[in-house]
């Protein structure tokens, strides 16, 4: 219902899924019908993903995003025939890019990896409400995102250190750390948003949480090999 509910994920999903192109249409900025900021987030939300697109490089004109209000049905038939026109110049998703199949699908499981991290990191430019539709032209360079990608940092529990103490598991905004009384906890990487909640309140006197950047966290151990087995204090009679 608003061009504001479209999600980053949403977009690379489709390019994943095969599809050449991807278009969001929207109401007119200063004449949303539900929510005044919705079309903004969009608008922003865009900008970044066509420079991650261009990272990865898929053309970033495969993602387009237009302002049309539901009585505008002619301006929105020139629009999807321009876009259809467009897209049949430019050939089918990879193969005018020359990126085979397999290699263009790891890179967008890359980047939707990402997602979560860069939603969090980026959160102040994608909530940008400026009123001039051209600041948002150059709201995110090559470099920034480049550094998104280069200074991203990954999260590890040391089985040597952590005591199970259940702190950063109960803290966890994502519930991306496993573990239970006496079991060495775990994060996982794949739901971990790298926000560094983990790192922060796992007690100093422990100092079980590791942050890696610019590489991946060490693999956990399997939960089998994770039992703490405690020593119990026996009072001598």
């Amino acid at each position: 219902m608003c061009s504001g509910r479209v999600d980053m994920a949403f977009i690379f999903r489709a390019f994943r899924n095969g599809a050449d192109a991807v278009f969001i249409g929207g109401c007119h900025i200063n004449d949303c019908h539900y929510n005044t900021e919705g079309n903004y987030d969009a608008l922003s939300m865009v900008h970044l993903c066509r420079r991650l697109l261009e990272r990865i490089g898929i053309d970033p004109n495969r993602l387009r995003i237009e302002w049309v209000s539901a009585g505008e049905g002619i301006r929105f038939a020139e629009i999807m025939n321009d876009l259809g026109r467009r897209i049949q110049l430019l050939g089918p998703l990879g193969a005018s890019e020359g990126i085979d199949p397999q290699t263009l699908c790891k890179r967008i499981d890359e980047i939707t990896e990402f997602i979560p991290y860069i939603k969090l990191i980026k959160r102040e430019k994608l909530a940008l409400h400026n009123p001039d539709e051209s600041a948002y032209e150059q709201l995110y360079t090559a470099d920034e995102i480049e550094a998104l990608f280069r200074d991203a940092p990954s999260y590890d529990i040391d089985p040597q250190r952590c005591q199970a103490c259940m702190i950063c598991f109960n803290k966890c905004p994502v519930q991306a750390i496993s573990g239970a009384k006496n079991l060495i906890h775990a994060i996982d990487p794949a739901k971990c948003i790298r926000c560094g909640t983990c790192l922060e309140v796992c007690p100093p006197r422990f100092g079980a949480v590791r942050k890696t950047v610019g590489m991946p966290a060490p693999l956990p151990l399997p939960e089998s090999e994770r039992r703490i087995r405690r020593k119990k204090n026996r009072l001598d009679l």
